[in-house]
């Protein structure tokens, strides 16, 4: 989820002035101002935003000292000085005789400096802990749709870092992991079984006392008529395709995933194991201590270092700890990306994961551009695909092959290369639905939709598809994984008959992809970004043909 340094990065960002170049496309990036007022509020900018960063990384942290070595009351203060220097330049700037990409830049740093003002405070008291049983009906309907959010979201996190099974205490993503891969039936169910505070936290009762219940009502009422105004079909239009047709080609990709699974129910802790083939073979060969040194080999051959593009990582778990895997920047003049996580465990899917995180690492440090557009692109399923570029490789028996010295069959590795990603289709239809249905009872929703495409014997009495935190703090997120694997597979297939195969490394691979998908920051829209790139719609085509190869002969 969103969320380096090279020489002459400065030059890069356009602190400098440096001019303009030419990109590999035949396109020419957004030149940075001459000397002037408008490049020394660049450069301030920049400051500005390192200084937030490396705020926004000491909370993450749970410090009172930054990574840098500064107090946080003494970061804040200088947070706020920054911003208050930013604004006295952004004064003295005019638009008279500007052109018109500066007053773009401009334009841009101030509606920036508007949306960051908020958070420029010195560090937050923590917030009193939330009673999390059930509420009432009354509180519910009472309760503003901000406060509810964070309650929940804050009970959902307290419920997922400290699950306790068999004497063992565990969270959500080692249960998850484990369900893969115990061969024991009867501990699969104890350990799904185990997760329910956290769906509980989320829907309570499924009815009067539904925390997430009274979150759809409150959603729909901010965001205006149902399916117009959500934040699904806005991700969907921002990158060019009609909401309609996203649900059609969710449809599909599970249609597809339906296609190369058994014809027969199975329980919901059943899911994740008869994915699991390829993460039974392979998990005992990923040990915890293993996951860092394994991305990071298979970065380095791929021509990324990430010690020399400066990623830092915050891998293990805390009391307090973000529930959720992100990446994002501790600094922009140079970029620092910062991955935090938490693993108590190995294996095959946490290392799934931190290679995406990876992903977003890499990408952010290739980010080259003028200062004022130094930021994360317009578009989050475009951020989230192409952090997969790289992570859906280690899918492939080749990969495995090499990094690993063991494979699994080819259907196998398919499957776990699926399986998460058919769960965020389903998650994202499921959103879809709820939000459009907001008087159906999300269980029974996402019981149909988990019969129908997933295979899995309905269960309305629980609430277990409330395993995601970004079903809480960011509705409609998932579409960002289910659309991006649609958005992935067509860069992908585009990328490996432009450039050729990276399975198991390519040292120019990085230098290559960065210029094309990776710098551009929010210089130019991600859906520009994508229509050069692929030279064509997006279409699903290529994520449907990756799918059938799980009904390949195995090796």
């Amino acid at each position: 989820m969103t969320g380096a340094r090279r020489v002459g990065w400065l030059l890069a960002l356009g602190v400098l002035g440096a001019p303009p170049t030419t990109l590999a496309q035949g396109r020419t990036e957004p030149a940075a101002p001459a000397a002037g007022p408008l490049a020394r509020l660049e450069a301030a900018w920049l400051e500005l935003r390192t200084l937030h960063d490396q705020l926004g990384v000491t909370r993450n942290l749970g410090d009172s000292v930054s990574p840098r070595g500064v107090p946080v009351d003494i970061l804040a203060a200088r947070t706020r000085a920054a911003a208050a220097r930013v604004r006295a330049l952004a004064e003295r700037v005019t638009r008279r005789g500007l052109s018109a990409a500066d007053s773009g830049a401009l334009g841009f740093l101030e509606s920036e400096l508007e949306a960051l003002s908020g958070d420029l405070t010195s560090r937050r008291a923590a917030a009193p802990e939330p009673d999390c049983r059930d509420p009432s009906a009354e509180a519910l309907r009472a309760a503003p749709l901000d406060s509810l959010t964070a309650r929940t979201f804050t009970c959902y996190g307290n419920a997922a870092r400290r699950i306790v099974v068999d004497g063992d205490t565990l969270d959500r993503l080692s249960i998850l992991g484990l369900l893969a891969r115990t061969d024991d039936g009867e501990r699969r169910r104890r350990l799904f079984l185990a997760l329910e505070p956290v769906w509980r936290s989320v829907n309570g009762d499924d009815g009067g006392a539904s925390p997430y219940r009274a979150m759809v009502r409150g959603r729909l009422a901010r965001w205006g008529h149902a399916g117009t105004g959500t934040p699904m079909a806005e991700r969907a239009r921002a990158l060019g395709v009609a909401p309609d047709t996203v649900e059609r080609w969710l449809v599909r990709l599970l249609e597809a995933w339906r296609g190369v699974t058994p014809d027969s129910l199975i329980e919901p802790w059943g899911f994740h194991y008869q994915a699991g083939e390829a993460s039974r073979l392979l998990s005992p060969l990923i040990p915890r201590d293993s996951l860092r040194p394994l991305v990071e080999r298979y970065y380095r051959a791929l021509g990324a270092d990430l010690a020399r593009l400066r990623v830092h990582f915050d891998l293990a778990p805390r009391a307090g700890k973000y529930p959720v895997s992100f990446t994002d920047f501790g600094g922009r003049a140079p970029i620092e990306p910062w991955i935090f996580t938490s693993y108590r465990i190995g294996g095959l899917d946490n290392l799934n994961e931190l290679v995406h995180e990876a992903g977003h690492a890499v990408h952010i440090a290739a980010i080259r551009t003028r200062g004022a557009y130094a930021d994360w692109p317009d578009s989050d399923t475009f951020t989230e695909a192409i952090a997969d570029i790289a992570a859906l490789e280690i899918y492939e028996p080749a990969w495995q092959r090499k990094y690993l010295g063991r494979e699994a069959p080819l259907a196998g590795a398919i499957r776990a290369r699926y399986a998460g990603i058919a769960l965020d289709a389903a998650w994202a239809l499921f959103e879809i639905r709820v939000h459009r249905a907001p008087e159906r009872s999300p269980n029974a929703i996402w019981s149909e939709l988990a019969r129908d495409y997933l295979r899995i014997r309905p269960h309305p009495e629980w609430s277990w598809w409330a395993l995601r935190g970004q079903l809480v703090n960011h509705p409609g997120y998932l579409l960002n994984y289910a659309f991006g694997a649609v958005l992935i597979a067509d860069l992908r297939a585009r990328l490996i008959a432009r450039h050729g195969p990276f399975t198991t490394g390519d040292p120019g691979w990085y230098a290559w992809v960065a210029p094309r998908l990776y710098r551009f920051g929010r210089a130019r829209p991600a859906r520009a970004v994508i229509a050069e790139f692929l030279g064509k719609p997006v279409s699903p085509e290529a994520l449907l043909r990756d799918i059938a190869r799980a009904r390949e002969p195995g090796r």
